[in-house]
C-alpha cells in the first residue's frame, strides 16, 4: 500500500447515521454507538447540495397509520381502470411500479392491498417535512410534494456541523416526528444529488462527488440522466448509444452536430457537470387533478360533471398552496390510450374553481363529438403568489361570484363539505347516491 493510499484511507472522513458521530479513518461501526449504519467519502463534509426523496410516500403514511399492514404489499391508487399513485416496496418486489395500470399491478400482485389515496392528508405531511427542511436552508427546492432539493452551503456556522451531518439528522427527525423514512443524495451539483437519492433507496444516504461522476455513471443506463425519456431513449438507442459511457466516448463537436444544444447537455451530464442551482422561485409549475373512469364516457354531461368536480380540487390545492394560475390546461385519455392536453391563457391568473371550470368547459365541448373517454384532468401552470380577487372589467359578474366562493370556502371549512354546494354540485352528489 502506499503511503498516500494509506494516508487517504487514515484521514477518510465518516459519520454514523444513528449518533451522528463523525471521525476520520476506516472502521467497520462507530467508535461510539458500533452502529454499522456508515457513511465515508473522502469530500462528505465538504459536499453542500442535496436531494431529499421520501420512501414510497403515499404507501408509507398508510403503513404508519395501519400498523397491521406492515410486512403487506400495499398500493395507493384507483379502481381497476385507474392507475397505481404509489407502492410499497413490498409490491415493488413484484413488478408493481407507480403510474402503473391498476388491472396490470393487480395481475402482477392479485393479494395486494389495495387503499384510496387520501390526499389532503399527504399534503399536510409533506408541508411538516418542507418546514423541517427550511429550518436547515432557505435554499429549498421542491420538485413535488415529497422530494426536494437543498442547497447547504453556508450552514457550517448556523448548525453547528457540515451540510452531511445536518442532513443525516433531518433523516432521524423525520423518522421520528413524521413516522416515515427518507432517502438522501449528498453532492455537488443537483444532477448528481438526486442520482445519488437514488442509489441507495428506502432509507439511504449516499454521496457523490463531481470528481467520481464520470466513473459512477459510466455503465449506467442513459435513462440515469434526467430529462431523457423513453422516446429520446429509443433514438440514442438506435444511434448506438445505451450506457452513459458510450455518451462519454463520442466527441463533443459530434454530440452537438448531431442533437444539437441537446448533445452538449449529454456531454455535460456524461461527466457529472450540471450548473443549475437550487431555486426557491422554482419550488411548482403547476396544480392539476384528474381522474381515471371505471368505464369510458361520451356523454358531454356527465364530462362536465367531472371536470366540474376536478375544477374544485384544482382550486381546493391551489388555494392550500396560496397560488393561481395564468393557464389552464385540459387533459384528456381516449378509450384507446392516446392522450392530448389544451392549453388557454388567461388574462389574469386565477385559483377559483368556477373560473377553471368556465375555461375548461369551453375546450372539452370542442372535444365531446362522440368520442369516448378514460381519463379527464384539469389545471393551472405559470403560477404566482396568490393575490386578492379583482374585478374582470370583461365579467362584471366576476368578483361577486370570486366573493361567493370564498364564503362557500370557510363554511365548508368550519362545518364540513357538504354544508355548502353549488347546483350543480348538489345534483352530482344526488345523481352519486342513487347510483
Amino acid at each position: 500500500m502506499s503511503a498516500n493510499i494509506a494516508g487517504s484511507i487514515v484521514n477518510l472522513p465518516a459519520a454514523c447515521r444513528d449518533c451522528l458521530h463523525s471521525w476520520r479513518g476506516q472502521r467497520p461501526s462507530c467508535p461510539r454507538c458500533r452502529s454499522v449504519r456508515i457513511v465515508s467519502h473522502p469530500q462528505l463534509f465538504e459536499l453542500s447540495v442535496a436531494h431529499i426523496d421520501c420512501d414510497a410516500f403515499y404507501a408509507s403514511i398508510e403503513k404508519r397509520d395501519r400498523p397491521e399492514l406492515s410486512g403487506l404489499p400495499v398500493i395507493v391508487g384507483g379502481g381497476k381502470r385507474g392507475v397505481v399513485s404509489t407502492c410499497c416496496y413490498v409490491a415493488r418486489t413484484y413488478g408493481v411500479r407507480s403510474a402503473m395500470p391498476m388491472f396490470k399491478a393487480l395481475k402482477l400482485c392479485p393479494h395486494a392491498v389495495v387503499i384510496k389515496g387520501r390526499m389532503d392528508l399527504y399534503v399536510q405531511e409533506g408541508r411538516r417535512i418542507r418546514q423541517m427542511m427550511q429550518a436547515l436552508t432557505p435554499l429549498v427546492e421542491p420538485v413535488s410534494i415529497d422530494e426536494a432539493y437543498l442547497d447547504l452551503s453556508g450552514t457550517d456556522a448556523l448548525h453547528g456541523a457540515p451540510p452531511a451531518l445536518s442532513l443525516m439528522h433531518l433523516q432521524k427527525a423525520v423518522e421520528r416526528e413524521i413516522g416515515i423514512t427518507i432517502s438522501a443524495g449528498l453532492a455537488s451539483n443537483k444532477f448528481l444529488a438526486k442520482t445519488a437519492s437514488e442509489a441507495d433507496k428506502p432509507r439511504g444516504f449516499f454521496a457523490l462527488s463531481i470528481d467520481e461522476a464520470p466513473t459512477y455513471l459510466a455503465d449506467k443506463s442513459v435513462r440515469i440522466i434526467g430529462g431523457v425519456g423513453a422516446q429520446f431513449e429509443k433514438k440514442l438507442n438506435a444511434d448506438g448509444i445505451r450506457t452513459v459511457a458510450d455518451i462519454q466516448r463520442i466527441d463533443v463537436k459530434t454530440l452537438v452536430k448531431r442533437y444539437g444544444e441537446t448533445g452538449l447537455w449529454l456531454h455535460n451530464c456524461a461527466f457529472g457537470r450540471h450548473e443549475r442551482k437550487v431555486d426557491p422561485a422554482g419550488e411548482r409549475k403547476s396544480v392539476s387533478s384528474e381522474t381515471t373512469f371505471n368505464e369510458d364516457i361520451s356523454d358531454a354531461r356527465a364530462l362536465e360533471d367531472i371536470l366540474w368536480r376536478l375544477s374544485e380540487r384544482t382550486a381546493d390545492r391551489a388555494k392550500d398552496s396560496g397560488v393561481e394560475g395564468r393557464v389552464v390546461t385540459l387533459k384528456l385519455k381516449t378509450a384507446d390510450f392516446r392522450s392530448f392536453t389544451r392549453r388557454v391563457s388567461l388574462n389574469d391568473p386565477t385559483q377559483l374553481a368556477q373560473v377553471i371550470f368556465r375555461v375548461a368547459r369551453t375546450m372539452l365541448a370542442r372535444e365531446t363529438t362522440g368520442q369516448r373517454y378514460r381519463l379527464l384532468g384539469v389545471g393551472i401552470s405559470e403560477l404566482v403568489d396568490a393575490k386578492a380577487d379583482a374585478l374582470d372589467l370583461a365579467d362584471p359578474k366576476s368578483l361577486k361570484r370570486a366573493k361567493a366562493e370564498r364564503a362557500a370556502d370557510k363554511a365548508r371549512e368550519k362545518f364540513g363539505d357538504a354544508a355548502v354546494m353549488t347546483g350543480r354540485g348538489h345534483r352530482i352528489e344526488l345523481t352519486r347516491k342513487k347510483d
